[in-house]
């Protein structure tokens, strides 16, 4: 018999702010997944860090005939019970304090623990 599936662990990788246009697929994906009640973990590194930062994801938009903004998206899958974590290598990386970050973003997570998740059969990934 088939095991239930346990989560889906997200990894934001090629998702910055400099192109929005890629940016709110991630979160609707969650936020349907999320409605299901299937937990959810998003994983932000590398660039996508600064999504986490105030003002930026309230700016940016997927498209100029979408009313939505990236930080709605996010706040919708959060709505849902998405948890958002922040790679704390990425922020340093790009200089952003780990304690300024938007209030969406549910605590930190990296490599290690996507990887756990990657590694665990009854997780399902995906990678943006």
């Amino acid at each position: 018999m088939d095991q239930p599936v346990a989560g889906i662990a997200i990894l934001l990788w090629a998702s910055e702010p400099e192109a929005p246009h890629r940016l709110a697929t991630p979160f609707f994906h969650a936020a349907a997944a999320a409605a299901m009640d299937v937990p959810v973990e998003i994983y932000f590194t590398a660039r996508s860090v600064q999504l986490l930062v105030p003002g930026v994801a309230e700016q940016l938009r997927a498209s100029e005939r979408f009313d939505k903004t990236v930080l709605d998206a996010m706040r919708e899958a959060v709505s849902h019970g998405a948890r958002l974590l922040a790679c704390t290598d990425a922020l340093h990386a790009h200089g952003i304090d780990p304690r300024r970050l938007i209030p969406e973003c549910g605590g930190h997570g990296g490599a290690v623990q996507f990887m756990a998740r990657a590694a665990d059969l009854r997780w399902r990934t995906l990678v943006f």
